[in-house]
């Protein structure tokens, strides 16, 4: 692999700041950054088992830490990613970074308003599964205000949906408006207009306890008349809005 020098000298302020940092997957990142100037995807997942890196550089930029990207070589010979500190006179000292308290305070004030639930998939699961998350993406926004309005609770299967969803966004990507994101499913699931600048909507539904039954029936109907469940379940919305409609 390509030989880089090791990162100029940081400032002091910098560095605390980086170890104030606790969370697992940024901390690896950060640590290993601090001791040899930059880490590569390939050293992520390998090393530290993150089969997603962009999730991973993602979380220490939004605790405010400035990252670039560059490309290197891989063991393999083939050009890979690797990341390294940015400007670091540009850093900005996020809020929650190293405030556990203020952090809970944003959580339980959420759950206070809306419930122990995801945002995405409305699923009461346990508090200790919701992880907060910004409403729009640091890398469009920076860091909000810190006010529960501008977070949102979500378990770790809709968090990664949504980073998937994010990072592969041309507003996230290249264009940076703070307005497309507003309007996005992933921001407001409330209210919301496309989703990552696609016009399509969508409904997650979920059927528990007694309710499981009508799930295998819908499902054993969709398998009988050859159709996927989805298709199936739109087809018969559709159907009682329609005979809705007419009476």
């Amino acid at each position: 692999m390509d030989n880089f020098p090791q990162h100029p000298l940081l400032p002091d302020d910098f560095i605390q700041f980086c170890q104030s940092v606790t969370a697992k997957r940024p901390k690896a990142v950060i640590d290993h950054i601090l001791e040899y100037g930059f880490v590569t995807t390939e050293e992520l997942k390998e090393r530290y088992g993150y089969n997603h890196p962009p999730r991973a550089a993602r979380d220490v930029r939004e605790h405010g830490i400035p990252l670039e990207t560059f490309r290197v070589t891989g063991s393999d010979g083939r050009k890979i990613a690797a990341y390294k500190f940015g400007d670091v006179g540009q850093v900005r000292f996020s809020r929650l970074s190293g405030r556990t308290g203020l952090s809970k305070q944003i959580k339980d004030e959420l759950i206070r308003r809306y419930g122990c639930k995801c945002f995405i998939y409305l699923e009461e699961v346990d508090e200790r599964e919701l992880q907060i998350d910004h409403r729009i993406p640091f890398e469009v926004d920076g860091e909000p205000d810190i006010k529960p309005e501008n977070f949102m609770l979500l378990c770790g299967s809709a968090n990664r949906a949504k980073s998937w969803s994010c990072e592969h966004c041309k507003n996230w990507q290249d264009i940076k408006d703070k307005s497309i994101c507003s309007s996005c499913y992933w921001a407001y699931p409330e209210n919301y207009m496309h989703i990552a600048m696609r016009q399509v909507r969508r409904v997650d539904i979920l059927w528990a306890e007694d309710d499981i039954d009508i799930y295998e029936r819908l499902k054993q109907q969709a398998t009988s008349l050859e159709k996927e469940l989805p298709e199936l379940i739109k087809e018969i919305i559709e159907r009682e809005i329609r005979r809705s409609s007419e009476s």
